[in-house]
């Protein structure tokens, strides 16, 4: 069982707070070469030094911007591999999956499904309003975007996953005797996490229904499917095909996409839709593919505590 994978006598909670702790400083070391970038424009090219987060974000080319800042996941993923590996003496596979190992055809099946529905979604609001949106194709920066966004994308949303749907899932499950106190508590701080986006200072606080409402739902598809393959092709897809397919002044990353939206946002239909209707009919497909059964025990039963067999590697 995935949750009971990270239950020991020895893991304490306060070592996931040491842990967490440790990942957000490798984070933060991360984000040197972003500074010393800012630094170098202020004081040896005499740019206006940056005072918020949007300034810094339009202060280089698109391109860099975005290598820039992924640049620091690559650092927290190494941090959670540290802690994992030496704090808890766990494996990085026991808290990706309750598999004997990782199972890629899930990742890309998820992958592939979401990236589906969102070029589909938004080829439909296109042709229905195609005058919000701006071609904005520019061959060689668009090729080295793919580059950029597809090898560091999915560090930044397998780094996000692995802390919220891996280590801080089974840490809170070392908290609680019941299934839904890890699947709220990840999901709450999963979504909360986002509220210095620019999108919610835009659209409003309405729009953190959407975020924690996606963090429920990629924690209930790590509980029912008993690891987080489906969670880590979803997310990776969200991201990815946002970053190259559409673009806008308002959200956190401006890229050389395909299009750029110019509509004016409002949190409606596109903030309810997903989580009301979007993301049942998701778990559904997974559901009958996977042949998922027992939801209310492995939502919101008991946590075994006394019957773990997983054997962990030092």
């Amino acid at each position: 069982m995935f949750l009971e994978q990270g239950i020991k006598p020895e893991n304490d909670f306060w070592k996931y707070l040491l842990g967490s702790v440790f990942i957000i400083a490798a984070s933060f070391i991360g984000q040197i070469p972003l500074s010393a970038a800012v630094l170098y424009k202020s004081f040896v090219e005499n740019k206006p030094f940056p005072t918020t987060d949007e300034e810094v974000m339009k202060m280089f080319e698109s391109n860099m911007t975005l290598f820039l800042v992924m640049i620091s996941f690559v650092f927290a993923f190494v941090g959670i591999y540290f802690v994992v590996k030496y704090i808890h003496h766990q494996t990085i596979l026991s808290i990706t999956t309750s598999r004997t190992k990782v199972d890629w055809k899930r990742i890309w099946f998820s992958f592939f499904l979401w990236s589906l529905f969102s070029i589909v979604s938004f080829l439909f609001v296109y042709l229905k309003s195609p005058e919000h949106f701006v071609f904005n194709f520019n061959l060689i920066p668009f090729l080295i975007l793919i580059v950029i966004a597809s090898l560091l994308i999915p560090i930044q949303t397998s780094t996000e996953e692995y802390v919220f749907r891996g280590y801080l899932m089974q840490g809170f499950a070392n908290l609680s005797y019941n299934r839904w106190f890890p699947l709220l508590m990840t999901s709450v701080i999963f979504g909360t996490m986002h509220i210095f986006n620019p999108e919610v200072a835009k659209m409003g606080k309405i729009i953190m229904v959407y975020y924690i409402g996606t963090g429920l739902f990629l924690g209930i598809i790590t509980l029912m499917d008993e690891g987080m393959e489906l969670a880590l092709g979803f997310h990776a897809a969200n991201n990815l095909v946002g970053a190259l397919l559409v673009t806008s002044d308002w959200t956190v990353f401006q890229t050389h996409s395909i299009f750029i939206d110019r509509s004016e946002p409002s949190a409606g239909l596109d903030v309810i839709l997903p989580v009301l209707i979007i993301y049942p009919i998701l778990l559904f497909i997974f559901s009958r593919k996977y042949g998922w059964k027992n939801w209310k025990e492995k939502l919101s039963g008991n946590i075994n505590k006394f019957e773990n067999h997983v054997k962990f590697k030092s």
